[in-house]
């Protein structure tokens, strides 16, 4: 007996150790405030960076408000990028949210009267990179300014409504947390603008309220629909019971549940989404929802005789059934879904008649992760009508709507309605339909250069055929109701998984997009809309789907491999060849299991060696020609459900010893081979259990040394988890100190000195320049959206920072080595040669640009200040000075190249041979050619550099 209890005691231990516990909301907001100290604090707080988009594909729109007195103006909410606002039509935006420390939204409300904005973070399509907000902001002047408004803990919102009798009166529908359990979710009201909030509909905590309308002409009147969901890193019930539409008279006090047993509306656990949309005519009110009703199909009878075998076909057939079946079927199956030539129809008549495999083997072979979200026999997006006299609901079509949501409709659910038109309807999922017959038939709008998953539109009330769309892709507008659409361009708003480099001159950036592709443009890219003149875009695609991982082969620079999601690789050379190169399992195996981001990796040692992460390590020795396992599970064997899980995340190879490989898997597994793949050794028995590796990091500069980053965003715990070794993974340091309540993506070494490094979080960035005993905060010019992941370009000593949401950013990184190298006192650098132009301050055929030649100059103080830049020839006489107000930390600073008036003298003297200066165009007299000094003139300490302005 007492044995018996002490197992069920450690039994419970073990239990407690692994489950991880969410954040609560006061951690995350105090770490919110630490940081906001930790900036002003941060003697990088203002290092400059630059966005190098690219911003042709757009980024996931969340939601949109258009000012309905004039449609040219309105706000655009992204899922990670923000919010921006355009009153030209979308010719241009400016972001407006960029200071905040949330900047995943749900949903915004506009007073087009007052200017106040208010805005609802978190993202609500909950899929598997929806961030997690802090609650409501609201701004009274436009977007200048943002005070939080409450609701922290609600992470996921679907709607917010401002009354539109009373400004202080607003109702939000809190989805709640994604994947955990919570409180704090249901339909919330105010009375008095978001400083108090009380709960007035709670389902449970796992159900939440995804969205909310209000009648336009009765604003007491509401309608809600709630969805219970719980995604884990393994599985994901995107349907409940709980699931429901709500209806309420008394401005949210009190609810009526429009959806019970006898309404007619889908019931039970294949219940999903719900969006919900308001038409009037004629004094009838026409309320209108589209569920995504996962409940499954009927079974058709199979019949596999004078038919095309499908794979489906082999799921429940037998051993007798196989053998007798024609071979011609056979052969053209296995042509038709790109079977290995050694898998011919004898072949596997006879693997089956010897019990070596079984028919559903074929079935198993072709599937992956990948081809389970569209082949699906879930009953999909269904639309429905209710009557308020009979108070039941009628779908409103015939048959399925195939091709609309496939087996993600938790990624959708949003139905629009023209309000004096119960005619007019849209349905936004992977295409955007509509109808104009109330529902019974549909019409596939998307345009050609619109992209697919739609999440917001908005429709004109006053003119006729104009609507607004946002989805994946950014915004599209439409002025004959989807006939012909417009692209917005010009919002840097990718959401990046992983960015490239090669060593060109210059340089390419490479980089995966949610559902954008892969894409390669040149490094020196300055956003502006000259390519839609000459009609060549400077970033190229170069993969569809949903980009993933790039690497370039360093022999060439050309040779890329790449992929999209699950595993699916390519080898594409600098012609455009492509060949894929995903290695399969034998037939009859296990399948490998593949990560959404699986990883893939050039060894530093020898570029013929590719690896790439399943659930086993994967090698080639041939360029990619050919795999084999060097091996077996390097995880924890997986979980039941419809996500793959228990596959690697993260392969490193040490660049200073061959062979020396760490891989971390997405179930908190971290392995080491000292041999190549022969040997294997599990590092993570000291590590935090079951979470996610999101990188492992063979160090640079010690063989022995290596980095682990565990990422708790999958279970709603966002505290960082940064790990060091100096022994090969045998023991662990943790090395978080400074970084907030954020979790890590990314690591990087600086190629040039071993102190310096660089995180990526989930909020930002930070850096280290003591080996990881203290992290500040990097750059406030950087929005504070999820990074993904970076690289150096070590020959430009550049940094390249993917954000999942603002596209690429670059930093250079010689002012911060300056600061460095100079112990944090007052320095400066800048270009030592300067080329001249004959061209230099002249008119520029009428444009309002300036090209005034400067000197930019990087300059490191240690405190905020005023000083003077001076320009000085070489005998220390001041030709031009201009006053600048010196920041805290790394800062840039542009002195002019002008001669001042008093000392044109003195300029003629040292340059001219005393003759006379010429002046430019605009009247300024600019230096010539020769030698020249920069000098910092900061109180009581003084700093000079020479230059020269060269004819080459």
């Amino acid at each position: 007996m007492r044995t018996i209890l002490m197992c069920l005691l450690l039994m419970i231990v073990q239990l407690g150790q692994s489950q991880v516990i969410p954040t609560s909301p006061n951690s995350r907001m105090t770490s919110v405030l630490t940081k906001m100290d930790s900036f002003g604090n941060s003697p990088f707080l203002h290092y400059p960076v630059q966005c190098i988009g690219p911003s042709v594909f757009g980024g996931r729109v969340a939601d949109l408000d258009v000012n309905p007195n004039n449609a040219t103006e309105f706000y655009v909410a992204y899922a990670s990028g923000g919010l921006w606002y355009t009153d030209n039509n979308g010719t241009s935006f400016t972001p407006l949210f960029d200071r905040n420390e949330t900047m995943t939204i749900g949903d915004i409300a506009v007073n087009w009267n007052t200017g106040t904005i208010w805005v609802a973070t978190g993202e609500v399509n909950s899929s598997r990179s929806s961030y997690s907000g802090t609650g409501i902001y609201v701004s009274y002047d436009k977007g200048r300014t943002w005070t939080h408004r409450g609701l922290e803990d609600s992470h996921h919102i679907g709607r917010i409504i401002q009354d539109p009798n009373d400004s202080l009166t607003l109702y939000v529908a809190v989805l709640g947390h994604l994947y955990s359990k919570n409180e704090e979710r249901g339909v919330f009201k105010t009375t008095d603008g978001g400083l108090h909030w009380h709960k007035t509909l709670y389902i449970n905590d796992s159900t939440g309220v995804v969205d909310m309308i209000v009648d336009p002409e009765v604003p007491s009147k509401l309608y809600a629909a709630t969805w219970q969901r719980d995604r884990k890193a393994w599985n994901f019930n995107e349907s409940g019971s709980g699931s429901g539409i709500y209806y309420s008279q008394d401005g949210a006090e009190s609810w009526q549940l429009l959806t019970d047993s006898i309404s007619n509306f889908p019931q039970g656990n294949g219940t999903g989404r719900i969006g919900l949309s308001l038409s009037k005519k004629n004094g009838k009110d026409y309320l209108f929802a589209v569920v995504d009703n996962y409940s499954r199909r009927p079974k058709d009878e199979i019949k596999i005789e004078d038919k095309k075998l499908k794979k489906e076909d082999f799921e429940k057939m037998t051993k007798e059934e196989f053998l007798n079946l024609e071979d011609s079927l056979l052969v053209n199956f296995l042509k038709d879904n790109g079977f290995p030539e050694k898998y011919d129809a004898a072949f596997l008549k006879e693997k089956v008649d010897q019990d070596e495999i079984v028919p559903r083997d074929m079935k198993t072979y072709l599937e992956d992760a990948n081809s389970l979200l569209f082949d699906t026999d879930v009953i999909g997006a269904e639309v429905y009508l209710y009557d308020f006299d009979t108070q039941k609901w009628t779908r409103t079509h015939d048959g399925y709507l195939d091709g609309l949501y496939y087996s993600y409709g938790y990624y959708f659910g949003q139905i629009r309605s023209q309000l004096y038109n119960p005619n007019k309807l849209y349905i936004m999922g992977v295409p955007i339909l509509k109808s104009e017959d109330m529902g019974k038939s549909w019409e596939n709008i998307n345009g050609d250069n619109v992209h697919v998953d739609h999440h917001a539109l908005w429709i004109d009330q006053n003119r006729e055929g104009h609507i607004i769309l946002g989805n994946d892709g950014g915004i599209n507008i439409s002025y004959d109701d989807g006939e012909n659409w417009t692209k917005c361009f010009g919002n840097q708003v990718g959401q990046f998984y992983y960015v490239a480099v090669d060593d060109n001159e210059p340089y390419n950036v490479y980089g995966g997009l949610q559902d954008n592709g892969v894409w390669k443009g040149k490094n020196n890219y300055s956003e502006n809309s000259r390519w839609q003149m000459k009609g060549d875009y400077p970033y190229k695609m170069i993969m569809g789907g949903d980009g993933m991982q790039v690497q370039i082969d360093p022999r060439d620079n050309e040779t890329v491999y790449t992929g999209f999601q699950f595993g699916n690789y390519y080898k594409i050379t600098g012609s455009g060849d492509s060949k894929y190169i995903t290695p399969s399992h034998e037939l009859g195996d296990h399948p490998y299991r593949w990560n959404w981001q699986s990883p893939i990796l050039i060894s530093p040692h020898n570029p013929d060696i590719v690896y790439m992460g399943a659930n086993k390590l994967l090698r080639s020795l041939d360029g990619a020609g050919s795999f084999s396992a060097i091996s077996d599970d390097l995880t924890n064997g997986g979980k039941k459900g419809d996500v793959a899980y228990g596959t690697l995340t993260s392969i490193s190879e040490s660049p200073l010893e061959f062979g020396l490989i760490y891989t971390g898997s997405d179930d908190g597994k971290v392995f080491r081979s000292d041999g190549a793949g022969y040997r294997w050794v599990d590092l993570g028995t000291d590590l935090p259990l079951d979470l996610w590796v999101s990188v492992v990091l063979a160090s640079r500069y010690d063989k022995d040394r290596v980095y682990v980053a565990l990422n708790g965003y999958r279970w709603d715990n966002f505290e960082p988890m940064l790990y060091r070794s100096n022994d090969r993974g045998e023991h662990w340091e943790k090395i978080t100190n400074g970084i907030g309540m954020e979790p890590i993506n990314s690591i990087v070494e600086d190629p040039k000195d071993k102190n310096n490094l660089y995180v990526a979080t989930d909020g930002g960035m930070y850096f280290s320049s003591d080996g990881g005993l203290n992290f500040y905060p990097f750059s406030e010019e950087l929005p504070k959206v999820p990074i993904h992941h970076m690289v150096i370009q070590e020959r430009k000593d550049e940094l390249i920072i993917g954000t999942h949401g603002r596209s690429i950013w670059k930093a250079k990184l010689e002012g911060l080595r300056m600061a460095i190298n100079n112990n944090m006192n007052l320095s400066m650098s800048f270009k030592e040669k300067i080329r001249y132009r004959e061209h230099w301050d002249s008119k520029l055929n009428f444009s309002k640009k300036s090209n005034l030649p400067n000197v930019e100059i990087s300059v490191f103080s240690p405190t905020t200040g005023e000083a003077v830049l001076s320009l000085e020839n070489l005998n220390n006489k001041v030709l031009h000075s201009q006053n600048i107000k010196l920041l805290k930390g790394v800062g840039n600073y542009t002195l002019d190249l002008v001669i001042d008036e008093g000392a044109i003298k003195e300029f003629q003297k040292s340059y001219l041979n005393g003759n006379r200066a010429k002046k430019s165009e605009n009247g300024n007299v600019i230096p010539t050619i020769g030698k020249y000094k920069v000098v910092l003139t900061y109180g009581k300490e003084k700093l000079n550099q020479d230059f020269e302005i060269s004819k080459d």
